[in-house]
């Protein structure tokens, strides 16, 4: 399997050893050792938890610099989320917005709410297919597809194989500019995407399955947040249309997208903790009635992304308030001879979606039985108290990283006493 590239970072230098991280992690991927987290790149599905509840900051994003896109592009393309839209106060037209963004040096924006209404229709067709497995879920969220293919392998051919909105936007506007700029070329053109979290950023690096990106940069939406907020104050009367409506606005907050799809039979859920419940619930066949499924990893959805600077409950009600007089939506499909169910091959991924198992015990399946066991009868000894003070986040997780060798069972300090209370029993005297 080749090597994710991530988008969370450590910095050691300012790591207290805390173990608040190491709480809320979802996958387990972190550890405290010799003082200080130690992040495993092999389970991390940077979904950003760690960088919410780090008291020091020592968990970062790692996203593009405005001053890192290359010279030679001509064209710069910005592609805002309508995440985008709720971090700011008081805004009722979207065009002050995409006007802000032209002057802070793009040359074009391509709202990623027109590709998510497109990406809502052609939902509605896959619907139509009759042998797709049910229930369908949501490629939109990359923390959730990284999660399925590392933990949830019977629910990989759930995922529908459909492009995200964001990589729908990127490809349009490219093909757009070249139509009305025919003096430019493929390499003149870039685009940015303005991330709420660094679970996009990662799906830029990674692609999805073998499927790779078009989208050239990605920065970060606190970063453009503070530039915006500065050029929207000089605007007077924007220039530049929205081209999105309702159902494109809705994608930011958690229940949009599977609302667009006019069918009852949904479940949206938002935050890491809910959807890992949920597709625990998925595989076990407690939904057998749902058709779709949405899930967010971030609460309230991409508004409460690691990266955003409002409260996402409070950006959620922002986009309720702008969305309320917009058309239902403004990027329709023609009518043409395609059946109900026809999705064309360009919005589709060029390979499915597959396991990526990783952290596995043993290549050999005799050796990993053994070494299972082995993690049992070590567990039996733990207080099974999940405190956290051995530099895991569990008991079980602790005795599973005695058995691979990365610490010894002696560096639990509930254990340790009580084999101290044993040893001066035995000896008949107190404890000192």
């Amino acid at each position: 399997m080749a090597e994710y590239r991530h988008s969370v970072s450590l910095e050691q230098d300012k790591c207290k050893g805390c173990t608040m991280c190491l709480k809320h992690c979802p996958t387990e991927a972190i550890r405290i050792r010799d003082g200080h987290a130690v992040i495993n790149s092999e389970i991390c599905i940077d979904c950003g938890e760690c960088i919410r509840v780090c008291p020091h900051k020592a968990k970062k994003a790692i996203f593009d610099k405005l001053e890192d896109i290359a010279p030679h592009y001509k064209w710069r393309i910005a592609l805002p989320p309508p995440s985008l839209y709720g971090q700011f106060e008081n805004l009722d037209d979207v065009d002050y917005v995409l006007q802000g963004l032209l002057d802070c040096g793009f040359d074009e924006v391509f709202e990623v709410a027109r590709a998510a209404e497109i990406v809502s229709e052609y939902t509605r067709r896959y619907m139509h297919k009759k042998d797709v497995p049910r229930p369908v879920i949501s490629p939109a969220c990359p923390t959730i597809v990284r999660l399925i293919r590392l933990r949830f392998p019977f629910l990989c051919d759930n995922v529908m194989p459909m492009l995200p909105p964001v990589e729908v936007a990127s490809r349009m506007a490219k093909a757009e500019a070249l139509k009305k700029h025919p003096e430019l070329c493929e390499d003149d053109i870039c685009t940015v995407f303005i991330s709420p979290c660094p679970a996009k950023a990662s799906y830029v690096k990674n692609g999805i399955s073998k499927n790779r990106s078009s989208i050239d940069y990605v920065v970060s939406m606190s970063e453009m947040y503070f530039k915006l907020i500065g050029a929207m104050k000089a605007i007077e009367t924007p220039k530049v249309s929205s081209e999105s409506g309702m159902i494109g606005i809705s994608w930011a907050s958690s229940g949009g997208e599977a609302s667009a799809l006019f069918n009852d039979r949904y479940l949206a859920a938002d935050g890491i903790d809910n959807a890992i419940k949920v597709l625990d619930e998925i595989e076990t066949g407690n939904f057998p009635y749902l058709e779709f499924v949405e899930l967010n990893a971030c609460p309230g959805g991409c508004v409460g992304g690691a990266a955003t600077v409002e409260n996402p409950y409070i950006a959620k009600v922002r986009l309720q308030s702008l969305r309320r007089y917009l058309p239902i939506s403004l990027n329709r499909l023609e009518k043409g001879e395609e059946p109900d169910d026809y999705v064309p091959a360009d919005m589709t991924l060029d390979s499915p979606i597959t396991y990526a198992p990783a952290m596995r015990l043993n290549a050999n399946r005799g050796i990993a039985m053994q070494m299972m066991s082995d993690i049992e009868k070590i567990y039996e000894l733990l207080p099974e108290i999940d405190c956290g003070s051995c530099g895991a986040p569990t008991c079980r997780a602790f005795a599973e990283d005695v058995v691979k060798g990365e610490c010894k069972v002696e560096e639990c300090v509930v254990y340790m006493r009580e084999r101290m209370r044993e040893f001066w029993s035995k000896r008949g005297d107190e404890e000192p």
